[in-house]
């Protein structure tokens, strides 16, 4: 091996083992942050706190929620009913979109009737007193610690039985236990008709999302009386952002995770423990801030609310029909785009001709207005809409590299016609 070839496997080696350690640091950390959230909003008011002594920090420690077999009960019959309605609730199958090597991927979807019934059950349930309405609330730190645990054996699953899930692409082992393990090494894990990523990307953790927020609401009711306009715009937000996603399905197999990111610790923990324990951290904050609005601000945000989610719907489902449809019309003319070489089309009409991603901003319009029911006394209710910012900034600029090596030229040209990635103007 020459000495210029031993130089780059040497440093390509030391890349690998600072993204390793990195991901094995992302392991720990992720699960750690979801905890703080938690502990700081359940003992500590929605402040954040910082231990400063030894003292402080075993206190901070012994907040953190241990697993319970009731928790593990709740949290087991939950994802099993939701596993049984995705494979025998009534649905239509759907072609996903084309993959790499040509091949597209079929997919049951029966969300929105599972969405329904899943509320219909837990309603009869606490209606006939089969459970409490403040079941989640009540179990909440104990469900969260089985949910890190459940996720992170299946993450590991995932990793070390990939030949149980080829599909196209087939497994594909990139970098050191930890890279691998992080971000999965199989594109489409499947147990027969079974998409183990569709199924984690919606079922369990939306649903449950909503649910929380349910429960939490009850529990506002059960502590003050009532259940404070905050917390039922909170609730009505979520409820109709998680039915609209039901709505329109299909229109996640067009997403960047369904169809670019591998299936690992990232994706299943993220959903699974992410979304439904982190998304409800406002929920989590009014049930003992039961403060109200002003009618003007009230209005503000439920405009502001509306605005995002018109600006977010539609965008995506431009995109959406328009790789369905080529010729179907925007804003009542035919559409235009970039023909690249590769002989894929790069929509620049309608939303996607103003900014390259205003279907993020979309989203960002909704998280805040989520955020500001919450008033201004704690900067913990805004970390979705903090956090969020930072997601999907990073998620543009990697999607605008992975555009930019797979289109080359193309991408240049589309970048002149819309120059403007999220915020025309600004950004």
């Amino acid at each position: 091996m020459s000495s210029s070839a031993a130089h780059n496997e040497a440093s390509a080696s030391a890349r690998r083992a600072g993204l390793g350690l990195e991901f094995a640091l992302g392991l720990v950390a992720l699960p750690a942050v979801v905890y703080y959230l938690w502990i700081c909003m359940r003992y500590h008011g929605g402040a954040l706190v910082f231990p400063t002594s030894r003292t402080q920090l075993g206190e901070l420690l012994r907040e953190v929620p241990l697993p319970t077999w009731k928790a593990a009960a709740i949290y087991s019959i939950w994802v099993g009913a939701q596993l049984f309605l995705q494979l025998f609730a009534p649905g239509r199958w759907f072609p996903g979109a084309p993959l790499d090597d040509g091949t597209r991927l079929k997919y049951r979807l029966n969300g929105w009737f599972s969405w329904w019934l899943t509320l219909l059950v837990v309603l009869v349930l606490i209606w006939r007193r089969v459970i409490p309405a403040t079941l989640l609330a009540d179990e909440l730190g104990a469900i969260l610690s089985v949910a890190n645990i459940g996720s992170l054996i299946f993450a590991l699953y995932l990793y070390v039985f990939p030949s149980l899930h080829k599909t196209a692409p087939s497994a594909e082992r990139r970098g050191g236990f930890f890279h691998d393990f992080f971000t999965g090494v199989v594109l489409n894990p499947r147990l027969g008709s079974l998409d183990l990523k569709f199924f984690c990307e919606s079922r369990p953790g939306l649903i449950l999302w909503v649910l929380i927020d349910l429960s939490l609401a009850a529990q506002q009711l059960e502590l003050h009386g009532r259940i404070s306009a905050p917390m039922f715009l909170v609730c009505i937000f979520h409820f109709f952002y998680v039915a609209d996603y039901f709505l329109h399905e299909e229109a996640i197999l067009s997403t960047w995770d369904i169809r670019h990111e591998r299936f690992g610790f990232m994706l299943s923990w993220g959903c699974l423990v992410w979304v439904p324990f982190t998304f409800s951290l406002q929920a989590q904050y009014l049930v003992r801030h039961a403060h109200e609005l002003p009618l003007p601000a009230t209005v503000g945000i439920v405009a502001l609310n509306a605005a995002g989610y018109f600006i977010f719907r539609s965008a995506n489902l431009q995109k959406h029909r328009f790789r369905q449809s080529p010729t179907a019309p925007i804003w009542g003319k035919r559409p235009t785009f970039i023909r690249t070489a590769r002989g894929t089309q790069l929509l620049t009409s309608g939303f996607w001709g103003i900014a390259r991603h205003l279907n993020y901003t979309g989203d960002l319009m909704m998280g805040l207005a989520w955020c500001l029911t919450c008033k201004f006394g704690h900067v913990l209710p805004y970390f979705y809409f903090i956090y969020f910012s930072v997601l999907l900034i990073h998620r543009e600029r990697r999607d605008d590299r992975h555009c930019a090596a797979r289109y080359g030229a193309d991408w240049d040209e589309y970048r002149r016609k819309v120059p403007w990635r999220m915020i025309p103007g600004v950004y």
